[in-house]
């Protein structure tokens, strides 16, 4: 049975209007919580929207269906994104939403599999993700599961060392059901990415490592879809990475015009203004 999304209730939303309600999730969740990583959420919630609700083959009811493909969350932090696209594919019940980050919930503000169905891995100690999608996607193919494996990682990722051999090795095994996705937000806790460790020119080192490479723009959906759709239908023996440059707290612009590093500072009134200013560009 193909589970994809198209088989679907709710198939038919657009994915401009999945993005918008994975950022009011996130939104929600971080009011709850009065913090949260709630730049990068909103940054990439429209690579989220692509991935659930156009790219990945999955059954919500069934987050460990062996036919799956697997989605994983190198950045850990990042899971307050997760979960919000999680609840919109109806992997998550909803009314959760206001446990996040408590006691007892299985949405803790740092990704823990054991917690969390639909969280492949635990994310946190940054640079270990692809590794692990490297044996995934080396599994899959020993046992002839034609399932992808996706990692999403971060453009800090890049400057791990860890990060680099597991390039090496996935062109090594020619893994073409490996897909890395990079949110090149180009924010670190300590400034910009490209002050700290510069990893450009970021195309030619992937190409360099055996893998065919793409850069888009990480906000403009068309250009996201494309994205995917090309890296799936790539008939070369060899990984794909997809590098997505995007805008931290996309879709608030009194957020998005800040001086931002890694953590974004909203104040406690804040919360219900970044949640009305998004109202007002809700697709139609």
């Amino acid at each position: 049975m193909n589970a994809g999304y198209r088989h679907r209730a709710g198939a038919n939303v657009s994915l401009e209007l999945r993005a918008w309600n994975i950022r009011r999730k996130a939104l929600m969740m971080g009011e709850v919580q009065g913090q949260g990583y709630i730049g990068q959420a909103l940054g990439i919630a429209d690579v989220l929207a692509a991935s659930y609700f156009h790219a990945l083959n999955y059954k919500p009811e069934e987050p460990e269906w062996e036919g799956r493909d697997r989605f994983l969350l190198s950045i850990g932090h990042y899971a307050i994104a997760l979960y919000a696209v999680l609840m919109e594919a109806g992997i998550l019940p909803e009314d959760e939403l206001e446990t996040y980050g408590m006691d007892d919930s299985r949405m803790p503000m740092s990704g823990m599999a054991s917690y969390t169905p639909g969280m492949e891995i635990t994310g946190g100690s940054l640079g270990q993700g692809l590794g692990i999608a490297v044996g995934m996607a080396l599994g899959l193919k020993r046992k002839k599961n034609p399932a992808f494996v996706y990692n999403m990682m971060s453009d800090g990722e890049l400057g791990e060392g860890s990060t680099w051999e597991a390039a090496m090795s996935g062109s090594h095994h020619k893994l073409d059901n490996l897909i890395c996705l990079i949110d090149f937000n180009n924010q670190q806790a300590d400034g910009k990415s490209t002050e700290m460790l510069c990893s450009e020119p970021l195309d030619a080192k992937w190409e360099a490592f055996g893998w065919h490479c793409q850069r888009v723009n990480g906000n403009d959906l068309e250009a996201v879809v494309a994205a995917f759709d090309a890296a799936r239908a790539l008939k070369e023996p060899r990984p794909r990475v997809i590098i997505f440059d995007t805008t931290m707290c996309k879709g608030v612009p009194f957020l998005e015009s800040r001086e931002i590093t890694h953590f974004v500072r909203v104040e406690a009134d804040e919360w219900s203004k970044a949640l009305a200013v998004l109202e007002e560009g809700k697709p139609q």
